[in-house]
């Protein structure tokens, strides 16, 4: 027992004593850790107190001082500041040549040391980094300003070495810009439709005019008065031998080239431009570029792509005009081209056909989304912009009632009996009715009860047979789609409307207006919207979107325009909304369809040999129903087995025959 315990006491002394070791060692340690922080300390300390000491001598703030005025452009003031041999007239343009020249923003400098000369004890050197912003970038370079004390205050002993180091007085700095390619914007064969190009630039040698210049035959051939020539020609930096401009003009205008050339003293050159091929068929859909910049349309949406950047050089030239040394560089980035899905050849098509009415169009591909046309009529030629519309043109277009710059295919219209092959999928998708219900007889005109007063709903057509969904689509029965929508029922027809995307922004590169059904405040309102009317407004991407599920089986497809290549080279299927309707439903609806041309208010786009399914829509715009003085709106939405279905609307066809009107063209298209 004893012993245990003296053993126990003797290892307890040895732990004792192992523990007080590693103590002592931990407090070394601890020790020499607080030393090495106190070093760092007081090392900082003093940096810090350098760093304070150098920027606050008189000869680092009169430095600072002299860089502030720099930053803020006045160079009047900083002559005060320096001692040199230059003028002032000649330091102050020459500081304005080369700063303004590189486009230097955010000067500041960074002092690092300054030191007194042993031999002259009046002159100090003030070593500091100079940082800037210049077209060609951030830059920041050391330099060494040589300051002396004259009558108690420091100034800068002056030369263009202040400016960059190895800049000497008789040197100048010049700047290099490489202009950057904007992308091209292609089609999906690879045809340019917006690309950079070259126009005219028609002007006056004013040494070259004799007395036989006519202005006003000048004036009268670029529709330009003649005022605007004569100040032209009396602006300050006139001399006899300077190239007066006076406008552009594209390279086809051959014939104008040629009348402008026999005048004497005219001078035509070369002018980079953008330039669109195809004018105003694809101008609202290319939109046009101005300063270098999208301003609508796709060049707008894509800009970010397309722009590129001009690369820069900043250098050194000696008094012969020799390369001495480079001072700053930024490489030239140009722009990337875009690949549409769009197809020329339909989008022209469609234009010839419709260019002179007021209407949208669209083209796609009901299994893919691919868009091939967009087109809005009437239209502008966007290489106005490039050759530069003048004001009086400009307040033209503006003041035109056909809006011919403004994009329909975006905006939302009223879609009229189009609307019905939508109501009677729904009615199909809820159980509300079947496609062979007979809704009754109503003649041509109905209303449900007395309670709608003298609210009734007519239709154009009688046909003979029973009140089912095929009869009603062939023969655009409003009645039987006014019935359907009650039958439907105003939640029920809201709720799967907003599952077709309506009250929802569909995903696309440019802003495409919602498709709304309003209110349906009323049993007469609900009833109205059946076939159309009311308050319901498509927009025709949209409802492209909607038609495709009833021509590939049920999926509303996503429209796109910019090209996507799958792995196996082929372009990729977008989905906007899964299975929005069976493939019985759409089977139903698309034949349906089918028979609308075979046999219905669309059987003028009949082709021999080709099976295309459409439905008519005449939408009324009148405010209200005694209203004989509204216009009318005429759709007609079709498509084919080859994978193409076109929506088209056009304005103001009251008195052209209504959708009839549109139906016509459409199978010029189609043919």
């Amino acid at each position: 027992m004893n012993k245990k315990r003296v053993d126990r006491k003797i290892y307890n002394t040895k732990s004792a004593r192992k523990n007080h070791s590693k103590d002592e060692k931990k407090q070394k340690k601890g020790s020499k850790v607080k030393a090495i922080i106190f070093f760092i300390i007081i090392i900082a300390l003093i940096i810090m107190g350098i760093f304070l000491y150098t920027n606050r001598t008189e000869p680092s703030l009169a430095l600072k001082e002299y860089f502030n005025l720099l930053a803020n452009k006045e160079y009047e003031a900083m002559y005060d500041l320096v001692i040199t041999e230059t003028s002032k007239e000649d330091f102050v343009t020459r500081l304005k040549n080369i700063y303004e020249g590189i486009e230097a923003n955010d000067i500041s400098i960074t002092i690092a040391t300054n030191s007194t000369n042993e031999e002259n004890k009046e002159l100090i050197n003030i070593t500091y980094t100079n940082s800037m912003k210049t077209m060609a970038g951030n830059t920041n370079f050391l330099n060494t300003a040589k300051m002396k004390l004259v009558d108690g205050k420091y100034k800068i002993i002056w030369d263009s070495s202040m400016i960059y180091p190895d800049l000497e007085d008789n040197q100048k700095i010049r700047v290099n810009t490489i202009t950057h390619t904007r992308g091209t914007i292609y089609d999906k064969n690879g045809i340019a439709l917006a690309k950079d190009g070259s126009i005219y630039q028609v002007g006056l040698v004013p040494g070259k005019m004799n007395e036989t210049t006519d202005l006003n035959k000048i004036a009268t051939i670029l529709n330009i008065s003649v005022q605007t020539i004569q100040n032209s020609l009396n602006a300050s930096y006139v001399k006899e031998d300077t190239f007066v401009p006076l406008r552009n003009i594209s390279r086809e205008e051959q014939d104008k080239k040629n009348q402008l050339l026999q005048i004497k003293g005219i001078m035509i050159s070369d002018l980079n431009a953008r330039v669109y091929p195809y004018k105003r068929a694809t101008s609202i859909l290319t939109g046009y570029v101005q300063n270098k910049e999208g301003k609508t349309g796709l060049e707008y949406a894509y800009n970010d792509l397309l722009k590129g950047e001009d690369g820069v050089e900043i250098y050194i030239i000696d008094e012969n005009g020799t390369k001495v040394k480079s001072v700053q560089s930024k490489e030239v980035k140009n722009g990337e081209d875009v690949k549409l899905t769009i197809d020329i050849n339909i989008q022209n098509k469609i234009y010839e056909q419709f260019k002179d009415d007021e209407g949208a169009a669209v083209a796609i591909n009901y299994n893919t989304g691919e868009i091939l046309a967009l087109v809005s009529t009437p239209s502008y030629d966007a290489n106005d912009f490039s050759i530069g519309i003048t004001d009086d043109e400009w307040e033209k277009l503006q003041k035109d009632e056909k809006k011919p710059m403004f994009n329909k295919y975006l905006a939302t219209y009223a879609p009229g009996s189009s609307f019905k092959p939508i109501v009677g999928a729904i009615g199909l998708a809820t159980n509300s009715f079947t496609a062979d219900e007979d809704f009754g007889r109503s003649g041509t005109k109905w209303q449900k009860d007395s309670s709608w007063k003298d609210l009734y709903i007519t239709t154009l057509e009688t046909y003979t047979g029973d009140a089912n969904l095929q009869n009603a689509l062939v023969y655009s029965d409003n009645i039987y789609f006014a019935k359907a929508a009650l039958k439907i029922g105003k939640s029920n027809l809201m709720e799967n409307l907003d599952k077709l995307g309506f009250n929802k922004k569909i995903q696309f590169i440019q802003d495409v207006s919602i498709s709304t059904y309003g209110n349906m405040d009323s049993e007469a309102a609900l009833a109205n919207s059946g076939y159309g009317q009311s308050e319901i407004l498509v927009n025709p991407i949209h409802i492209a979107s909607i038609y495709s599920a009833f021509a590939n089986g049920g999926n509303m497809v996503l429209p796109y325009i910019k090209q996507e290549l799958g792995e196996d080279s082929n372009p990729v299927s977008k989905i906007y909304i899964e299975n929005v309707f069976s493939n019985r439903i759409t089977n139903i609806i698309k034949e349906d369809l089918i028979q609308v041309v075979e046999k219905g208010t669309a059987k003028d786009c009949k082709i021999e040999g080709k099976v295309l399914a459409g439905k008519t829509g005449t939408a009324e715009i009148k405010q209200s129903q005694s209203d004989t003085n509204g216009t009318e709106i005429g759709w007609f939405n079709c498509f084919d087995e080859d994978g193409m279905l076109i929506v088209n609307m056009v304005q103001n066809v009251k008195d052209l025959g209504g959708s009839h009107y549109v139906v016509k063209k459409v199978r010029n298209i189609f043919e």
